[in-house]
């Protein structure tokens, strides 16, 4: 198993002198980006917040690849382009025409209350929303009011939410949920032919060529969890597992960068290292070192027709940065 150091320092894309620094990159206008924000999903303030959209666009499966790299990519952008490369190539695949700075931070973004109605809003996407905004209420109303971390991990509810808003918003598409292990069971089913409408299918990695807009999950490594294939899930489909899933962004050469939420305490992109699966396609290392050892054992794979490798790089906020 690769076990690489735990890594210390979160890298912070910031554009070209005289553009837009990253950490500061507002949601593009829906004029430019028809995109609705997750804040606008919900209302009240902190103690008070309810659920106030929960329906989601509804499109054809085959259309919603583009949109799920774009809508990953603003979210990161608006989060402050938190980049973790964990390959060590010093991030030489981002995109052309930016420059990249290596900032001492904490692995653990600090609390920020602004981002609160954001990630409210990826709860919102999901039918446990109201119930975790709830808890969250709570959570405030016993800290006087004050801002806290989530009482939930809401990386599923991040992906749920693009999915949302990528169009493939009826629940037979896809299962917005709280748990990424409730998707990944579904992406099973499909592959086993007890689903037809899915927008995923499940593969091991590097049994089918990686695209973006695809899926690639892990399982936090522990003695219970310990899969590696799709098989090892399938043995517990319908259990517990401290799953986690990425949206791939991008591939170059023999790195893979995906985006994730609730990765570091942010919406955090992170370049992946690559080996070459028996039947020559690209996977990722096996074990994956962010937050602790994690086994990618999944690729869940879209249903559409692919787009360009570097779709990351062509995206409206990316153009935005570059000052296109």
């Amino acid at each position: 198993m690769l076990r690489r150091p735990r890594l210390s320092l979160v890298l912070l894309l910031s554009a070209l002198a005289g553009a837009v620094r990253a950490a500061d990159m507002p949601r593009l206008p829906t004029s430019v980006f028809d995109v609705i924000p997750p804040s606008d999903r919900v209302k009240g303030p902190r103690v008070y917040m309810q659920v106030k959209e929960s329906r989601c666009r509804i499109g054809p499966t085959a259309a919603a690849r583009r949109r799920i790299v774009d809508i990953a990519m603003q979210e990161w952008a608006f989060f402050g382009s938190h980049t973790v490369d964990v390959s060590h190539t010093e991030l030489r695949t981002m995109p052309q025409g930016m420059n990249v700075e290596a900032e001492s931070a904490e692995s653990v973004a600090a609390v920020d209350p602004a981002m609160d109605t954001t990630i409210a809003g990826y709860w919102s996407a999901t039918p446990d929303g109201p119930a975790v905004l709830a808890k969250q209420n709570a959570a405030w109303y016993a800290a006087g009011g004050q801002p806290t971390r989530w009482v939930l991990p809401w990386s599923a509810a991040f992906v749920s939410w693009v999915m949302c808003e990528a169009g493939l918003g009826d629940m037979r598409q896809f299962q917005r949920t709280i748990a990424h292990r409730e998707y990944i069971d579904q992406a099973i089913r499909v592959r086993d032919g007890q689903e037809i409408y899915g927008a995923y299918t499940a593969y091991d990695p590097g049994e089918r060529p990686i695209e973006p807009g695809d899926l690639l999950c892990d399982v936090l490594t522990t003695a219970r969890y310990q899969y590696r294939t799709v098989e090892d899930r399938r043995r517990d489909i319908g259990s517990f597992a401290p799953a986690h899933c990425d949206i791939v962004v991008k591939l170059a050469a023999d790195r893979i960068l995906v985006i994730g939420g609730n990765i570091l305490g942010a919406v955090t992109l992170a370049v992946w290292p690559t080996e070459r699966a028996p039947g020559g396609y690209l996977k990722p290392t096996a074990a994956i070192e962010i937050d602790g050892t994690r086994n990618v054992f999944a690729h869940l794979k879209l249903r559409a027709d692919p787009i360009e490798v570097n779709a990351m790089d062509n995206s409206p906020t990316v153009k935005a940065m570059q000052g296109k």
